[in-house]
């Protein structure tokens, strides 16, 4: 879902969407309070903030991204929701971690570790399993599905199969590498009870101009630079549903539902024999 260069804006915007999602996704883990955790790829802070309440004022979360811009955003919410003293950011690189071994009660990461085409995902999740506690928790989760143009099942099944739609997995490269395959990624670093949940996210008219101008973002973060992989007129009919000036827009029909998923894979790190 994610792509290299998505802007602040658009992933404020798809908030309005994505956070009951990932508010869901958190209620699941039952972190304790008073723990400490460490979110990767944690962009804007989005996540961040929802695990840095879910936590309580006795715990810690860090947030790392290899985007500084960023990371000066997240840091300017977490003050400005008074989350500041629980919450912190640095940069640097998910497949080199900084902390020592057994360092955090658990990790997070949301469209990043295991989505993101730049790292192969078995190697990375062996390297963040090696800073969990013992009995830690680990949970990846990322964008799994959608039907966003309904009464265009034709188009947007040809736009699922573009490289943008496929994106971050492309051709060639090996099935195990798919993020629906993470189950075997944890199991493989040697985590425990591992499991998957596929969490829903529903979209419905009468939309709002917040409501309108997020869907738009959403449109064009799951879709960037697809048309040029479409035939003239599959392009044009794409314009016309997501150009908010079009009548034939999707945003403003009286009837317009859709909805995405996204899935959720934990596992523990093992106890100390």
């Amino acid at each position: 879902m994610a792509r290299a260069h998505e802007s602040a804006d658009d992933l404020l915007l798809s908030e309005t969407y994505r956070l009951p999602v990932f508010e869901k996704a958190v209620s699941l883990l039952n972190l304790p309070p008073g723990s400490f955790g460490l979110e990767v790829g944690c962009g804007i802070g989005s996540v961040t903030l929802l695990l840095a309440r879910t936590v309580g004022p006795r715990g810690r979360v860090i947030g790392l991204d290899r985007d500084g811009d960023l990371l000066d955003l997240a840091r300017e919410r977490a003050e400005e929701a008074g989350l500041g003293g629980r919450a912190s950011f640095e940069q640097g690189d998910m497949t080199a971690l900084a902390w020592s071994e057994d360092a955090f009660d658990w990790l997070i990461s949301v469209d990043c570790a295991g989505y993101a085409p730049s790292a192969e995902p078995r190697t990375l999740v062996k390297e963040l399993a090696r800073v969990l506690k013992p009995g830690g928790l680990m949970a990846l989760m990322a964008w799994s599905s959608q039907m966003l143009l309904p009464g265009h099942p034709a188009l947007e099944a040809r736009l699922n199969a573009t490289p943008a739609g496929m994106a971050p997995f492309s051709a060639g490269r090996p099935p195990e590498d798919h993020f629906s395959r993470a189950l075997g990624w944890l199991e493989g670093a040697g985590l425990r009870n591992c499991r998957a949940a596929t969490l829903a996210g529903q979209i419905q008219a009468p939309l709002d101009p917040g409501e309108k101008a997020a869907l738009a973002a959403l449109l064009a973060m799951r879709w960037p630079g697809a048309e040029k992989e479409l035939e003239s007129s599959e392009a044009d009919l794409f314009r016309k549903l997501t150009d908010p000036t079009s009548p034939e827009c999707l945003l403003h029909q009286p009837d317009y539902l859709a909805f995405f998923t996204y899935t959720l894979f934990q596992g523990r790190k093992p106890e100390e024999a």
